[in-house]
């Protein structure tokens, strides 16, 4: 008979760690907080919705400088010559004097190779770290590709790989942390809750075990997608309806019925198809959007316009 329960969370092991019960979790928060205390480059590795974002944020609050300037360039979502301006605003130095900022590097693998070149002419070199001429800066990047690859591919440039990579913290999807699900649904259940003023509602064994088997493409971003569900519907099932509904594959458009529109069966049928070219596109260039873009012949923001209209998530937003 199943039960319907919701879990009372512990609190996580130090304050503004990410919240996870497994081993896995505990080991990145361990590694995270030792990392914060130094001032070397951070280079941030996982799939979409893991996670980066947040540790990115956790770990400027454990430096030594938490109160210090924090800034998120998604370097996506720039131009070669609006990219550089992002760390020189209105033509001022890259860190005022006695001023200290982490500039975080959302999608790094994005980056073409004049933006590339520019970021490497800005990046403190790390021979004489007690210089007063080394700029006042700390760099932590993003990625959900493979940069190693993209190096020997010379689509990336190697000195400045290694100068991102001074130390590396590499998410696990949620797939391989699967015994953290139940608390995570309990705890975005309750966070939403609290946030839209509503209660919290119970979830049986048989929901956790659907929420296990799946196989959670989106990860963190996804399970949190759902957990709001769960509370604006407040019935477990009707949320969980469209999960199995993901899971075997029941989003794909539906043939046409008999008698219907051979137009309407022709345009589901292109608008499937640019998807899938799409899709293998941007899985061919580990979603760097603009080589994509190239390999399909069509312009940058073409792309982002059809990214958008697909409905698919590719890290741009909280990550």
């Amino acid at each position: 008979m199943s039960q319907n329960h919701t879990t009372v969370l512990p609190e996580p092991a130090s304050p503004g760690l990410v919240y996870g019960l497994g081993s896995i979790m505990q080991t990145l928060n361990d590694m995270a907080g030792e990392i914060a205390r130094t001032d070397i480059p951070v280079l941030i590795v996982g799939e979409s919705g893991t996670g980066k974002d947040a540790y990115a944020k956790l770990i400027h609050r454990l430096s030594l400088k938490p109160d210090s300037r924090f800034k998120k360039i998604n370097c996506a979502s720039f131009e070669p010559d609006e990219f550089f301006g992002q760390f020189r605003p209105s033509k001022q130095p890259l860190a005022l004097a006695n001023s200290f900022c982490t500039f975080y590097l959302d999608n790094v693998q994005e980056l073409d190779a004049a933006s590339q070149r520019e970021l490497l002419s800005l990046m403190p070199d790390g021979e004489n770290p007690e210089s007063r001429e080394q700029p006042s800066v700390r760099f932590i990047s993003s990625t959900t590709g493979n940069l190693e690859s993209e190096v020997e591919a010379r689509n990336f440039r190697r000195e400045l790989y290694f100068r991102l990579n001074g130390l590396c913290l590499r998410l696990p999807p949620l797939r391989e942390r699967k015994e953290d699900i139940p608390s995570l649904v309990n705890y975005f259940v309750n966070k939403h809750a609290a946030l839209l003023r509503r209660e919290a509602p119970p979830i049986t064994d048989e929901a956790f075990q659907t929420l296990s088997t799946y196989h959670w493409p989106g990860n963190i971003r996804e399970l949190e997608n759902l957990a709001r569900k769960l509370v604006v519907f407040g019935d477990v099932q009707t949320a969980l309806n469209d999960l199995q509904m993901a899971a075997f594959g029941s989003y794909a458009p539906a043939g046409p019925s008999p008698g219907g529109s051979l137009k309407v069966a022709a345009r589901a049928a292109s608008k499937k198809a640019e998807r899938e070219l799409i899709m293998q596109a941007l899985e061919r260039t580990h979603w760097n959007r603009k080589r994509a873009a190239r390999e399909l012949q069509i312009s940058y923001k073409s792309l982002l316009y059809k990214i958008k209209q697909i409905g698919v998530s590719n890290g741009k937003h909280e990550s």
